[in-house]
């Protein structure tokens, strides 16, 4: 993938993580003037039309602070407490200073449930791209209050990552409390040597990264490792630091700041590799001959008009093959209703979807980012 930083910064779906030790001044309470400035920077993208996803850590660190707890506790209900507590002051907080520009927010909080149940998973990719749609930017964090020691995600910077592959994000930006990666840690080497730019997922950057940090759980290890699954949808990853003025106004002006790690292959390209690796099927749509071509030639959705009959039991979320009249596998997809639901709207004009299921999530039965033709 050949791809320069001034195009990144035009791109115009962001997500943006921003870690605890930044947001909590190192552990000293919300920094809400560096917060002032990010959302500044923030509403001035906004305003150009950039979709912004903002994955915010520092609600466990804000809730210590809160409790005077100086140390982070081990214990997963000690942490659930700090984050119920601190979640409070930090959702607030970025409230209060989108709201200077008029801007709405939304507080959504994820667990790793959310997003490896398929279905679940739906339901979140489609309210947030709802909220983009209407100019919302999401402030999205772990459920921390509810999750289960077992089934947690491993830190923010993993979260932030698969929002990039849940909202199909063309640019994730990692704001950390150092300049990027370096080809050795530079608090014990002083002759460390930023990295400005490399391939996510090559194996030989996790040999150069550090562990984590006293108040999160991350570090540039797993910041690397967010950029690696960040990839596979196609986006690309800038890891900088947040201290540094200016810096997402910067970056979107193409400046060349902390470390950026390129994906392999196109954000289309990529989530099409992803999707032909699941390519397992649950059930059949078979479909007339005008669908059929308006799929191979025009590479559009399948809508449920185009679907004459359907096989097999599936879900939501599901893959399904396509077949052409006579029975020949034509693509690979994941629907978007049930089998039942499927079964009721299968021949009918998209307009007509809410009528008969007294709902509607998708026009398409299957969208074309998510279809695989065969």
């Amino acid at each position: 993938m050949t791809v320069n930083r001034q195009q990144l910064g035009a791109s115009r779906n962001w997500v943006v993580k921003i870690g605890s030790a930044l947001v909590t001044d190192d552990g000293r309470g919300l920094d809400h003037d560096r917060m002032r400035q990010w959302v500044t920077q923030l509403a001035a993208l906004r305003q150009l039309g950039v979709d912004i996803t903002l994955v915010s850590s520092g609600a466990v660190a804000e809730g210590m602070q809160r409790l005077n707890w100086r140390q982070r506790p081990h214990e997963l209900y000690k942490l659930q407490a700090a984050a119920a507590v601190g979640q409070m002051g930090l959702v607030h907080a970025y409230e209060a200073e989108f709201q200077r520009y008029q801007m709405h927010t939304a507080q959504v909080l994820l667990t790793h449930d959310d997003l490896s149940d398929r279905r679940r998973y739906l339901n979140a990719r489609i309210t947030l791209r709802t909220l983009l749609g209407l100019g919302v930017v999401p402030v999205v964090n772990e459920n921390d209050t509810v999750a289960t020691d077992g089934f947690r995600f491993s830190d923010n910077d993993t979260l932030a990552a698969l929002v990039a592959n849940l909202v199909e994000a063309d640019l994730l930006v990692v704001l950390t409390d150092q300049q990027g990666v370096f080809d050795s840690d530079p608090r014990l080497n002083p002759e460390a040597r930023l990295i400005p730019e490399a391939r996510a997922g090559d194996p030989l950057l996790e040999a150069q990264c550090g562990g984590g940090g006293a108040l999160g759980r991350g570090g540039m290890l797993s910041k690397v490792q967010a950029a690696a699954r960040a990839a596979r949808s196609g986006a690309a990853t800038i890891i900088a630091s947040g201290r540094e003025p200016e810096v997402l106004s910067r970056i979107a002006r193409g400046e060349t700041l902390g470390t950026l790690l390129l994906p392999a292959q196109r954000p289309v390209a990529a989530r099409k590799q992803w999707l032909a690796s699941q390519m397992r099927s649950s059930g059949e749509l078979w479909l007339d001959q005008g669908a059929v071509r308006v799929l191979r030639e025009s590479g559009r959705s399948l809508l449920p008009v185009g679907v004459v009959k359907l096989g097999g039991t599936f879900r939501r979320g599901e893959i399904v093959t396509c077949l052409d009249p006579e029975g020949s596998e034509v693509a690979r997809g994941i629907v978007n209703y049930d089998r039942h639901e499927a079964d009721q709207i299968r021949g009918q004009p998209s307009d007509r979807i809410e009528s008969i299921l007294g709902y509607v999530d998708e026009p398409e039965l299957i969208h074309r980012d998510n279809l695989v033709l065969l």
